[in-house]
């Protein structure tokens, strides 16, 4: 997948975090808080969860990261495996906007 370099408006019309959004991932440390606030973007705009870190521009998540006041090298100290991981997708699919991405994935 080539990727362009993206303007303002395209990054903030891809991850923009919406106040909601702001306020889930406001209770956590930074490298949680990337770990959450990336993912979320990413399952607003495409309705799906990643499938990989290469889906992925550094624009994205230094996007996201200068809203979550949370150093983009930080996403490195993340575990994408497991609970916590676990636990990012259902406070995913608890915000109103996305049901449940994979779900909704599958019914097309």
């Amino acid at each position: 997948m080539t990727r362009t370099s993206l303007d303002l408006d395209e990054l903030v019309e891809r991850r923009m975090l919406l106040k909601d959004e702001r306020d889930l991932v406001s209770g956590t440390r930074d490298a949680t808080r990337l770990g959450l606030a990336v993912p979320l973007t990413f399952s607003t705009q495409y309705g799906r969860y990643l499938r990989g870190w290469v889906e992925l521009s550094g624009e994205d998540v230094e996007f996201v990261s200068r809203q979550v006041r949370a150093p983009a090298p930080e996403l490195g100290m993340h575990e994408w495996t497991g609970q916590t991981v676990e636990y990012h997708r259902a406070q995913i699919r608890g915000q109103s906007r996305t049901a449940d991405p994979d779900q909704s994935a599958v019914d097309r």
